[in-house]
């Protein structure tokens, strides 16, 4: 079973790869969804570790219904991943009806030519999943991530089952809330990858200060925790 990690940093990325992780979805800001990293996260990634690096392409927090000037940013932004090696980006664009953006999408898979295609978490808000999937097969799309529609993938499993049935050409990866407690589900449902972040909270720094700005952080993927998933994974169902 593939394993990527919701990689938030540099020590993220480098906690993903000593465990053993497939690849990385390298982000930031996970408290919003996600968005883009900066170049300087994306570039010491791509330079410094082995693991294989798909970007999330994200310029905002919010909808997922861009401008057209938003748009030329994404490309920007998936031109500069390709440019440096990464095997993939993660981008999902939707039009005023929460419908998949034809268009919009097309233009964004000939920016990232030889790179894989994951279509993210937009897709949990379309509404026709269904029709979305076809859509996105047209179009030539690597694979979806998604929870299902719900909140915790756990909780779209059955959701999850159908699309992967009627997928006919690209993967459907669950991802949001997969740990230690339900990973091996989506095992048992047949699933050949899983998306998760393991984040383990740093501390709420406190200060006497009137003006703070140490009060913790989103945290770091831990390597133990991902250890344990792979560990869980290769015991028989």
């Amino acid at each position: 079973m593939i394993i990527e990690i919701c990689a938030n940093s540099f020590a993220s990325a480098k906690a993903a790869q000593q465990a053993g992780a497939h690849r990385v979805e390298l982000c930031t800001q996970l408290s919003v969804g996600g968005l883009t990293p900066s170049y300087g996260c994306i570039e010491k990634v791509v330079k410094e570790l082995d693991i294989a690096v798909h970007v999330l392409i994200r310029p905002r927090a919010g909808n997922f219904t861009y401008t057209h000037q938003e748009l030329d940013i994404i490309k920007r932004d998936i031109v500069f991943c390709n440019s440096i090696g990464c095997q993939g980006v993660v981008c999902g664009v939707l039009n005023n009806h929460n419908q998949i953006d034809l268009q919009a999408t097309q233009e964004l898979i000939e920016t990232s030519k030889n790179m894989e295609f994951t279509f993210h978490r937009a897709f949990d808000v379309v509404v026709n999943p269904y029709k979305a999937l076809e859509d996105l097969e047209a179009l030539g799309v690597t694979r979806i991530l998604s929870s299902g529609q719900q909140q915790k993938a756990i909780d779209g499993i059955q959701l999850l089952k159908e699309l992967k049935n009627k997928a006919q050409t690209l993967q459907i990866m669950p991802g949001s809330a997969i740990d230690t407690t339900n990973v091996m589900s989506f095992k048992e449902a047949g699933f050949e990858m899983v998306h998760f972040s393991a984040l383990k909270n740093t501390p709420r720094v406190e200060s006497p200060l009137a003006v703070n700005f140490s009060q913790g952080s989103e945290g770091v993927s831990d390597k133990q925790t991902i250890e344990t998933i792979i560990a869980l994974l290769e015991q028989p169902c």
